[in-house]
């Protein structure tokens, strides 16, 4: 019996998670302030960084089975941003902060700076109704 491999792997996923986030970040930055649609914006980019940064472990879980201590380590340093940031902006939509919530997505639009994303992309609006799901999940905890 052969191997099943998967063609789409927590690599690619992050991947476009990334995408996602550069998107709507662009989207943000065309969107005015404190509306509806903003915050739908920024609750989309907490959820995506935090499902970025749960990919992280999933992929240096092979690398650590075969003893490559010093690659997962680098790798989870590298990530390490994601997790941070999400934290940092959650805390920021949370508190109403829209000043904390510009400079955060500041440092996040430096760590995309190499993603490129066309202008005409196929990914839609994934942000409509992420404020109501945030919601929801800082009620369930």
């Amino acid at each position: 019996m052969s191997r099943v491999i998967n063609p789409d792997g927590v690599g690619k996923q992050r991947k476009r998670y990334l995408r996602a986030i550069a998107i709507s970040l662009r989207e943000m930055v065309t969107s005015s302030g404190d509306s509806a649609a903003a915050r739908d914006l920024v609750a989309f980019i907490v959820l995506t960084l935090e499902a970025v940064a749960e990919t992280i472990d999933r992929t240096v879980e092979p690398w650590e089975k075969r003893d490559y201590w010093l690659k997962a380590d680098r790798f989870r340093m590298d990530w390490a941003w994601a997790a941070r940031l999400a934290e940092q902006l959650r805390q920021a939509l949370i508190d109403d902060d829209w000043g904390e919530i510009a400079a955060v997505s500041a440092q996040i639009v430096a760590k995309l700076s190499t993603e490129k994303v066309p202008q005409r992309h196929r990914l839609g609006t994934p942000w409509v109704g992420a404020w109501e799901k945030f919601q929801q999940m800082q009620r369930s905890n």
